[in-house]
């Protein structure tokens, strides 16, 4: 039984639903019967956990996702917990979920420097030209600096870069890239990856078979031009840059 409702990230299909049970944001649910892990109750990513491990269950493509509160009976079992009252309090899209990520690790990794190796290490530069780089797993790398550079090659590592002509790279699996400066680009090379950026961006990302599998198509492409959007999340395929189902 939890002692207080606990903060949560929940994956969800296109439809906001999960395993055919049809959820709402702002609504309250209570399910009957037992409550286990991988068995029945409500399923969610505790605040506890890294908030990326949600895409082990629904990947960034085609999945929507929300901040959840659980109570009541509880069960854990690894990344995962399961509640008998779960209640969806917002949506988040992927931009967000990523600075989820990011937050999380800054509360609890051990700031490395400007290069941070270590499991869910934390990498900041924001100085004049500054570079920060994150290689371990679902490590962070933020450049908020005039021309800085993030790069974040571990596994579901997230990058972002918000200064003026800042570079945010994403290499590992599922990364996540972001550029909100001016003149700003965002590149994803790693499988399943995904770029946003703002207005007159520059956007690069692979199109990837498999996780180690070869290259199929990259796309590239300035934000504002040719019906790229701002602040929208995209991925390669076929050669192009094309949105990130919702």
């Amino acid at each position: 039984m939890a002692d207080k409702p606990i903060k949560a990230i929940k994956g969800f299909d296109h439809d906001l639903q999960c395993r055919g049970f049809q959820f709402a944001v702002g609504e309250t649910y209570k399910h009957e019967g037992t409550v286990e892990a991988c068995v029945g109750g409500f399923h969610a990513i505790p605040e506890d956990v890294h908030p990326l491990a949600v895409f082990s269950f629904y990947p960034p493509a085609g999945s929507r996702f929300c901040v959840v509160e659980v109570n009541g009976k509880t069960d854990r079992e690894s990344d995962k917990i399961a509640a008998e009252i779960l209640t969806v309090q917002r949506e988040i899209g992927l931009g967000e979920l990523a600075q989820e990520a990011v937050d999380w690790v800054m509360a609890r990794a051990s700031l490395e420097g400007p290069v941070a190796v270590k499991d869910n290490g934390l990498a900041t530069a924001s100085g004049d030209q500054g570079a920060a780089t994150a290689s371990g797993y679902q490590g962070a790398a933020t450049a908020s600096g005039y021309r800085g550079a993030a790069t974040a090659s571990g596994y579901q590592g997230a990058a972002t870069a918000s200064g003026y002509q800042g570079a945010a790279t994403a290499s590992g699996y599922r990364g996540a890239a972001t550029a909100s400066g001016d003149q700003g680009a965002a590149t994803a090379s790693g499988y399943l990856g995904q770029v946003q950026g703002k207005e007159g961006n520059a956007l690069f990302a692979v199109e990837r078979e498999t996780w180690d599998g070869p290259i199929l198509s990259v796309a590239c492409g300035i934000v504002g031009k040719d019906g790229i959007k701002a602040d929208t999340w995209y991925h390669a395929k076929g050669g192009k840059l094309v949105e990130v189902a919702q």
